[in-house]
């Protein structure tokens, strides 16, 4: 396992969406998911491109199941492509729920693979709202970085002169009232 510093800014992104399902709509403050979208009506249009690396149905609790663990860059001491580079660590960002289960399990993986893991606080949640403190704070503890989901959005983009610089600030401003509901709703640690 490699040590990633806590400290290192998002430069290999992955997102990973765990669990958001229409069975789950009874989720503590669930519509407040839902602006980052769920794979019910909301996302099914976005799960495919160019940059969808995969679509999978689990029974683990933790995302990285047999298939996803393929797909994942070795990082660490003596693991390169094949191109004989060495594989960065993934920045992986996880949104979902449950926070205490899936996210839990799945992030603490990721760590142990030597990917850097950021939670968004405005985007897991939890059955029951308690559960969700409890688990953040254990996986602070574990090493994963939790922070929301504007910081990550202006962090890629990095400049404002970006391309998307636009897009992303006309997002945010767009969704100011949501962002802050959710905010208020889940920054609560």
């Amino acid at each position: 396992m490699t040590t990633n510093s806590r400290a290192s800014r998002i430069r290999n992104p992955a997102l990973f969406i765990c669990d958001i399902q229409e069975k789950f709509r009874g989720i503590y403050e669930f519509p407040k998911l839902s602006k980052l979208g769920n794979t019910v009506a909301e996302l099914q249009p976005h799960l495919s491109g160019p940059n969808i690396r995969a679509d999978v149905d689990k029974t683990l609790f933790s995302m990285i199941t047999p298939e996803i663990s393929n797909l994942l860059p070795q990082t660490g001491p003596g693991s390169s492509s094949s191109s004989g580079t060495t594989n960065l660590p993934l920045d992986v960002i996880i949104v979902g729920i449950e926070t205490h289960i899936c996210v839990t399990q799945t992030t603490l993986d990721l760590l142990e693979r030597g990917h850097r893991v950021y939670i968004l606080v405005d985007g897991v949640s939890s059955m029951n709202s308690e559960e969700r403190g409890i688990a953040l704070a254990r996986l602070r503890d574990a090493g994963a970085i939790i922070t929301s989901s504007e910081s990550v959005l202006f962090e890629i983009i990095g400049d404002a002169g970006h391309e998307g610089f636009r897009a992303v600030s006309g997002l945010v401003k767009e969704s100011k009232e949501e962002t802050k509901g959710a905010l208020g709703a889940f920054s609560k640690i």
